[in-house]
């Protein structure tokens, strides 16, 4: 028998290393085509369907339209200058003071920021006449001698008087629109942080001048600035951002301070209370909800469509750098899976946790959500993995759109209270009295869609109260900081 030359013998060994390998490349070709032709296919047949019933899925349908820059609020003289440093909007020295916090037995409203107390003026009128160092003596105006401690806090935000009316002056704009980049997509929102600092800091400013101003007896000019609180809130609503609409929350609970304030001391009057609930009621979060989810949801299918694309994904970190991971052998069909299974995420567990049609928000829902999520994620599966991550974040915001428009809804309703009050002399036996006379229709507890609790309290004061986020009436007792999601959301005054 004769033997095979050992070259031929590498050659055919070769030879079968090398078919092997080409067959293997092969099938993963076809793998790959399988699998991105079915996971596009998959997808496109989801968003053509849905499309048909109204829904969008592209980004751009969420952009705000241009604006006119001389019509434009954002693009004011004033806001130019804040952004750019010229003005400065803090109603706080460079150190941070005053600082001090809510005494345990001063209750206000608890809404979405928790409790909050009558504003202690003397702490800022010490802050503001006896700064910590001298370098801080001259950040704020300082009358020669003391005065009250409302007279002296407004003669030091004095330095911000014209800055107000300039933004006053801006909000008879008829646009509010921020000029942004959006051809950078979902990226567009870091340009927007400086923004939305800007307005809380004046809104903060708002704030203190309007206390101060009810306690120096200037209701109508505490109106006026509360007023423009409310506007600047309302500045961001068509913003596709979700932050944005994070932000607008907390200036909301700013605003809801001066407002709480005066009602505890009786400053309003009742035509100021009528133009308060007036502007209350312009104020829907929970409408806001279907369209800011609406609005993330393409902003997050826009985002895995750029990773199908650039095949990288940038993952941001706590030090607020970011690392950009390269996923350069992923199959398209890893994208596509992912934007059907958050689209399908949005449609079955997001959207529905708002019924804006009855006004109910449901706790329970989302806990059915979240439990879905987690059996979810037991059965590691690459074609939902990202969609699953997202989830957590975005499901957590519709804690905080109901918690804010319960606050909303208190305040209309202590609102109306006051107005019986003053017609009165005292408040009524029950809410149902106030309609229509003094509010056209009582809003529910958006948490069950149950009336609202309310009963009148010792020393001429009342208690009102949503059941929060536990779903159980606790009979007035609020959360605590540590465990917010317990206890019911209220809205009472202090007994002095």
């Amino acid at each position: 028998m004769n033997e095979i030359p050992k070259n031929k013998r590498g050659w055919r060994i070769w030879r079968r290393i090398l078919i092997g390998v080409a067959t293997l490349a092969t099938l993963i070709a076809i793998f790959y085509t399988e699998e991105d032709w079915r996971g596009k296919r998959a997808w496109e047949n989801y968003k053509h369907e849905w499309e048909a019933k109204g829904e969008k899925f592209d980004w751009q349908a969420f952009v705000p339209p241009s604006v006119p820059d001389d019509q434009n609020f954002f693009t004011a003289p004033i806001f130019t200058n804040m952004l750019n440093g010229k003005i400065v909007m803090n109603p706080y020295h460079s150190d941070g003071s005053p600082d001090f916090r809510p005494e345990k037995d001063e209750v206000g409203y608890l809404g979405g920021e928790g409790k909050t107390r009558i504003t202690d003026l003397k702490t800022w009128q010490v802050s503001y006449r006896n700064p910590t160092n001298a370098s801080l003596a001259k950040e704020f105006p300082v009358a020669p001698q003391p005065q009250t401690p409302a007279a002296d806090v407004l003669f030091a935000l004095s330095k911000f008087d014209s800055a107000i009316e300039e933004l006053r002056q801006a909000s008879q704009r008829p646009y509010a629109s921020v000029p942004l980049n959006y051809e950078d997509g979902f990226n567009s929102a870091s340009s927007l942080l400086p923004v939305l600092a800007e307005l809380k800091r004046c809104t903060q400013v708002l704030q203190l001048r309007a206390v101060a101003e009810l306690a120096d007896g200037q209701s109508a000019k505490a109106l006026d600035d509360v007023k423009l609180s409310l506007y600047l809130n309302n500045s961001l609503r068509s913003s596709p951002f979700l932050i944005s609409h994070l932000v607008r929350m907390a200036i909301a609970n700013i605003a809801l301070q001066p407002i709480w304030e005066g009602l505890a001391e009786h400053e309003w009057s009742d035509e100021q209370l009528v133009a308060l609930d007036a502007e209350l009621a312009k104020m829907d979060f929970l409408a806001d909800y279907e369209f800011t989810m609406r609005r993330r949801g393409a902003f997050a299918i826009a985002s895995f469509e750029n990773q199908r694309r650039t095949r990288e994904v940038i993952v941001p970190q706590e030090d607020g750098g970011v690392i950009t991971n390269s996923l350069r052998f992923m199959p398209s069909a890893y994208f596509y899976q992912n934007e059907l299974a958050f689209a399908r995420m949005q449609q079955q567990w997001l959207l529905p946790l708002v019924d804006t049609n009855s006004r109910i928000v449901s706790p329970a829902a989302l806990q059915r959500a979240e439990n879905s999520v987690h059996a979810e994620q037991k059965h590691y599966s690459p074609y939902k993995v990202q969609a699953l991550m997202l989830f957590p974040a975005i499901g957590r915001a519709v804690e905080k759109f109901a918690a804010i428009q319960s606050s909303i809804d208190l305040a209309r309703i202590a609102c109306a209270l006051e107005r019986y009050r003053l017609a009165h002399g005292e408040y009524p036996e029950t809410l149902n009295t106030l309609m229509p006379q003094f509010i056209e229709k009582l809003p529910h507890d958006i948490i069950g869609g149950q009336p609202l609790h309310y009963r009148r309290t010792e020393e001429g004061k009342f208690l009102l109260y949503s059941v929060g986020w536990n779903e159980t009436d606790d009979g007035g007792e609020p959360g605590t900081f540590t465990d917010p999601k317990q206890g019911d959301w209220i809205w009472q005054y202090s007994v002095k």
